[in-house]
């Protein structure tokens, strides 16, 4: 077999092997060519030094000679020069890399010819060179830089011996320095490997981590219950359903979504900590003297706003965490209540659809039986007037007793009727409500001719199941006409929509003596009326309905009018010139 030819394929299957490693990224790889270009800057101005100094100290008044003082100079100036390129040029870096470990080869071989024998030092210089290369360039260069120096060692040494008629005894160095050579080049080359590996696990769990981080930030943003983190004394994060729950404007009006930078955060969660500390004060100090360790759950009443729109509880949960952190978690307690109604509704649902057959049937007949005997004492005063025979006082007496009856049963039906259709309802279907298009046409639909006015400041659009509200703008509307005909000759009720904050108002304005300080209390409790035709159960039912559309409905009794509040959570609004209907 040729061994010419076998160490060939033998390069070549290393060749292609090299050809599949990784490679340091364009950072890390800037960052280590400019120590290397600084090291070979040092080291040949310390060879020049060194020559120097060596001549003194021998006591030689001749200066080195003149291929040392060649050589030292040109690689001083072109070591310079390469780490000016490589700390200016940003491009080409790998080959500015490679012509430099070539160039560090060559000096080192020149200084080793001179030298006439394999010193350590300059042993040790190679090597480094070859760490260097499989480090810094592609696996098939390195390879190229570490066979150049084998070949210029084991050339020189042998050129050496026979120029100047000496042993080859020091061949046997310069081949153990050749087999050095190699085995420092692949042991770099397998360190830069695991390197790089590392390096492309490290920015992969980066990549992962900020991925997953954006994603928390996306949930915990979409959260619908407010999440407040508090290190020490510092609110390190607010999401945007705590700036709602506590009424603070909303940063997003303002800024990006995800801010840029760190101060950015930092200034926004410090606005945010501000503006806490200054609307609720008592929230945040209960926050804070919670200690360590400690869990805590309370009730927290928000403070009324200016105009008196908006008065809700909050359950604030206080969790601690790992590092001595605090979770604050707010929960709007509407929802909490919305999912009672909905308890409720489906209980009464559930009873009243037991008990409406026993309750109507004989219901009916009563009513039936009523109907007959009016008519019958309307029939026998007919036939008395055309007999001109005297009418019986008791059959009178009798008409008007069956007369109550029947309008009593026509009460108890209606009763009846409200029960059922509130224990009909289902889960509340809410849609996009437009109350700008929505208004008008339900007036004209059902309060067309009668005197109800409509003021619209702002264009909101809330969420609502249609038939629901259309139920409760029924009931409230028909009570302000009611009982604003009791006080006035003229009845008329008013509608005005307007926003705060974060909420949506509708107040329905009537002209009535209003709701008494002892009633307030009893106002929204079934079967509670003060009208005798009443039912009692208007309010109640419409009450209901809002809780489970996750709305309000309050009476406000320190308005001029007669005042009941509609409450809901805003989805858009737009202020536009007011509209009066």
């Amino acid at each position: 077999m040729n061994p010419i030819k076998s160490a060939s394929n033998f390069i070549a299957v290393i060749t292609d092997y090299l050809e599949q490693d990784d490679i340091l990224p364009v950072p890390q790889l800037r960052k280590l060519g400019l120590i290397y270009s600084t090291y070979r800057f040092i080291v040949s101005l310390f060879f020049m030094l060194m020559v120097y100094i060596t001549v003194r100290t021998d006591g030689s008044p001749s200066l080195p000679s003149f291929l040392q003082q060649t050589t030292l100079s040109f690689y001083v100036l072109l070591s310079l020069i390469l780490l000016g390129l490589f700390y200016t040029v940003g491009t080409h870096m790998r080959r500015q890399l490679a012509f430099g470990l070539a160039l560090d080869v060559i000096i080192l071989s020149l200084l080793l010819y001179t030298a006439g024998a394999p010193d350590l030092q300059l042993t040790m210089l190679y090597m480094v060179v070859v760490a260097a290369s499989f480090m810094l360039l592609h696996g098939s260069q390195a390879l190229i830089i570490t066979l150049l120096a084998i070949i210029f060692v084991i050339y020189q040494q042998f050129f050496y011996a026979i120029a100047n008629s000496m042993s080859l005894a020091n061949l046997g160095n310069a081949l153990l320095m050749s087999a050095s050579f190699l085995a420092v080049g692949g042991l770099s080359w397998s360190i830069s490997q695991r390197l790089v590996q590392l390096e492309k696990v490290a920015a992969r769990h980066a990549k992962e981590a900020e991925r997953l981080d954006v994603i928390n930030q996306e949930v915990i943003s979409q959260m619908v219950n407010g999440v407040i983190v508090i290190d020490g004394k510092q609110i390190v994060l607010a999401n945007l359903a705590a700036y709602q729950l506590l009424s603070i404007p909303n940063p997003i009006d303002r800024k990006p979504k995800y801010p840029n930078s760190t101060d950015d955060k930092s200034k926004t969660v410090a606005d945010f900590q501000q503006q806490l500390s200054e609307q609720h004060l008592q929230l945040l100090n209960a926050c804070l003297s919670v200690a360590a360790g400690l869990t805590r759950t309370f009730i927290y009443e928000l403070p009324a706003l200016a105009n008196a729109s908006v008065v809700g509880k909050l359950r604030i949960d206080i969790i601690p965490l790992k590092d001595d952190s605090k979770l604050i978690m707010l929960e709007d307690l509407r929802r909490e209540q919305a999912s009672v109604q909905q308890l409720k509704l489906a209980s009464l649902g559930q009873l009243t659809a037991s008990i409406a057959h026993e309750i109507r049937n004989p219901l009916a007949a009563i009513s039936q039986a009523s109907q007959l005997l009016i008519e019958e004492v309307i029939e026998n005063e007919r036939e008395a007037e055309n007999t001109l025979a005297p009418l019986d006082s008791d059959m009178t007496d009798n008409h008007e007793l069956y007369k109550i009856i029947f309008s009593q049963t026509k009460r108890v039906n209606r009763i009846i009727e409200d029960v059922l259709k509130m224990s009909r309802q289902h889960t509340a279907n809410q849609q996009t409500i437009v109350l700008a298009e929505w208004l008008p046409v339900f007036l004209d639909n059902y309060f067309k001719g009668h005197d109800v006015f409509l003021h619209l400041i702002t264009q909101p659009t809330i969420s609502f199941d249609t038939q629901q509200l259309e139920q409760v703008l029924i009931n409230l509307i028909n009570n302000g006409l009611r009982h604003s005909s009791y006080a006035h000759p003229h009845a008329f009720v008013e509608i005005e929509i307007y926003c705060a904050d974060n909420d949506v108002i509708i107040d329905i304005l009537d002209g009535g003596n209003g709701v008494s300080a002892d009633d307030l209390e009893h106002l929204f409790n079934p079967f509670f009326t003060t009208d005798k035709a009443g039912t009692g159960l208007g309010l109640y039912l419409s009450q209901a309905f809002c809780e489970a559309n996750h709305a309000r409905l309050l009476y406000v009794p320190d308005h001029d009018k007669t005042c009941f509040r509609l409450i809901f959570p805003t989805i858009h609004n737009k202020v536009i010139s007011p509209i009066f209907i």
